[in-house]
């Protein structure tokens, strides 16, 4: 399958599961997971920002980043699916928060964006080329920016999940390769403490050099 086919399947598995995406991450503790990872101390974001959440579904990452940070100057949700988009830009304007939204993948569809931070869940398991998209997201990051990553780790848990998403997990060691080699430094790493997300998923900091 072409990656346009492969990217329109998925938009497709995720539109089906809009309506009840939101509650069943609250449900499975991954909205709490990730305020927690956010609220790690030491690295507060600028006072002046935009933020982008790639791969935003119902945007459970970015709304814990404005529970956390407040809103920012400018909040952009990406992802492939219009209906996980629509709700996650009516979840946030309940916090007051008027997020940008825009259906797309990674690559040149982001090129003419910059932002502070760059924020992304669950992205990197789904694209065939993982190196690929770190530096397509390093790009978007202005100098000293800084990438808030959530990826799958190996654990029989995501097993049983990759029998309808299909995706693909990253030990620590090849996630910290990865992540090098595109060109970022790394700040900070979460071992999420509690919950399925703690069996399914590690968190990571990055920059993008000054």
């Amino acid at each position: 399958m072409t990656d346009t086919g492969t990217h329109m399947a998925l938009a497709r598995k995720y539109d089906s599961a809009a309506l009840r995406w939101g509650d069943k991450m609250r449900t499975l503790g991954y909205y709490d997971a990730y305020l927690g990872f956010l609220s790690e101390p030491g690295l507060e974001p600028r006072d002046t920002e935009r933020v982008i959440d790639v791969g935003a579904g119902t945007a459970a990452f970015a709304e814990a980043w404005v529970a956390v940070n407040g809103a920012p100057d400018d909040i952009l949700l990406v992802d492939l699916s219009p209906q996980m988009l629509a709700r996650g830009k009516s979840l946030l304007s309940r916090r007051g928060v008027d997020a940008r939204t825009k259906v797309a993948a990674l690559g040149h569809s982001l090129r003419q964006e910059r932002a502070d931070e760059v924020l992304t869940a669950h992205l990197l398991e789904h694209v065939p080329d993982p190196l690929g998209a770190l530096c397509d997201l390093k790009a978007v990051l202005r100098p000293g920016g800084r990438l808030r990553l959530v990826f799958s780790k190996p654990h029989w848990c995501n097993a049983i999940i990759w029998l309808k998403w299909r995706h693909r997990t990253f030990g620590l060691d090849e996630m910290r390769a990865l992540i090098r080699t595109a060109g970022f430094e790394i700040e900070s790493e979460y071992a999420f403490p509690a919950g399925p997300p703690s069996r399914t998923s590690y968190g990571l900091v990055a920059r993008r050099p000054v």
